[in-house]
């Protein structure tokens, strides 16, 4: 999967956030992964994330497996 789409998404320790949609850097013009949290934290509640496309996509190694760093989970 290269794409994001937006809806709700589990990171690979369990929380849940929500894809916003995707920006671009002004200046290098990088994909980036808008996305909020849907829980309270230090940050606020509904705090707002930006992360790089290509890393919001990557798959990590938990537990010997290969997995998404997020995993889809609907709209």
């Amino acid at each position: 999967m290269d794409s994001v789409k937006p809806g709700k998404y589990r990171h690979f320790k369990g929380k849940m956030y929500e894809v916003l949609g995707i920006g671009r850097h002004s200046e290098t013009l990088e994909e980036f992964v808008v996305y909020r949290a849907l829980y309270d934290s230090e940050f606020g509640k509904n705090a707002l994330w930006v992360r790089p496309k290509a890393m919001f996509l990557e798959k990590i190694l938990k537990d010997g497996k290969e997995i998404p760093r997020f995993e889809f989970i609907g709209d």
